[in-house]
């Protein structure tokens, strides 16, 4: 194992305190239990918006901590779900008096812990609307999560429901627009090669030199496939067809384009990825009005891509625009 790390117990620690001194401005990081909180300012009554899930997915969630998207986010060890301290404490430090929206993507342990701090946060008398993020179509079920998994769709979630928020939407709104998101968001994902956690010191899972694994997870998860490796444009393509196929996308609908790198993949592969798949949008009569192209919900080093594909009405465009000043994403401001 070769990575840039001191000891793998303390993976976590470390990169919680170089995020709290690179971002000083942006962020809160909080001890025992770990979470991140931002530190712009909020108006009083604003509903809070908290995301969390383990570490290994970076930028997300932590990245995504400020204003016009997450108020807290709850960091686990890597690839383990924060446990519902965290979740429950984090809540706490962000009511505003508006409630909470809890974005939770489906694995089994974030679903059970998430709504443990939500019923500890409902005791203290603030309101929480828990929404499970689950776009991946690769799967119905798999040996790490019940259902479909929770992946690309999520950073969109945030993004939107966090403009919703800033501009004053009430908790219901806010939940009930999250939960469209999902109901319009599919992603599917792939890798050319497995990621390393600190813990295990090998690989999650081998591939060979010409092969790659279609429909992979965050978490190295078994795909639909493993196959010879092919080209970038035949690998959009593969990915591609199952999300057209899953909703019905119909032509004239305007979308939002996400390539998203899995950790180990650079931009000009992403843009390559980027380029075919817009070309199988536009065949099937999609408007890309929006995208987003880069590494935002990662396996560590993991090489690969996924693609989501976001079908959007007026209100999701307006609060994508929103202005967002967060330690990974920013525009407006």
């Amino acid at each position: 194992m070769k990575k840039l790390i001191n000891d793998p117990n303390q993976v976590v620690d470390e990169a919680l305190d170089g995020m709290a001194a690179a971002h000083a401005d942006l962020i809160t990081v909080h001890r025992n239990p770990n979470f991140i909180t931002r530190k712009a300012a909020v108006k009083s009554g604003k509903v809070a918006l908290i995301s969390g899930g383990g570490s290994g997915h970076e930028p997300m969630h932590g990245g995504f901590v400020g204003l016009g998207m997450l108020d807290a986010a709850c960091p686990g060890a890597v690839f383990t779900s924060p446990t519902p301290d965290q979740m429950y404490e984090a809540t706490k430090a962000i009511n505003h008096g508006g409630g909470a929206v809890h974005i939770v993507k489906n694995y089994t342990g974030d679903v059970l812990n998430f709504e443990m701090a939500a019923d500890l946060a409902k005791a203290d008398g603030i309101e929480v609307e828990s929404v499970i993020i689950d776009d991946d179509v690769a799967v119905k079920d798999s040996t790490w999560t019940a259902g479909r998994r929770g992946v690309g769709t999520t950073v969109l979630a945030e993004k939107i429901c966090g403009g919703a928020a800033e501009a004053g939407a009430s908790l219901a709104q806010v939940a009930d627009l999250c939960r469209k998101v999902n109901a319009n968001g599919r992603s599917m994902g792939m890798a050319l090669s497995a990621c390393t956690v600190p813990h295990a010191g090998k690989p999650s899972f081998t591939l060979a030199e010409d092969e790659m694994e279609i429909g992979i997870g965050i978490h190295g998860e078994p795909g639909r496939h493993r196959v010879k490796l092919e080209s970038a444009d035949k690998i959009a393509e593969m990915l591609m067809e199952p999300i057209l196929s899953d909703l019905p996308f119909s032509s004239g609908d305007n979308v939002l384009l996400f390539v998203n790198g899995m950790g180990g993949t650079p931009a000009i592969e992403l843009y390559i990825v980027y380029r075919k798949a817009q070309e199988i949008a536009a065949k099937h009569g999609l408007k890309v009005v929006r995208n987003l192209v880069g590494s935002y919900i990662t396996s560590l080093e993991m090489a690969g891509t996924s693609i989501t594909l976001l079908k959007l009405d007026d209100d999701m465009v307006r609060h994508w625009d929103a202005p967002v000043h967060a330690p990974s994403l920013r525009w407006g401001v």
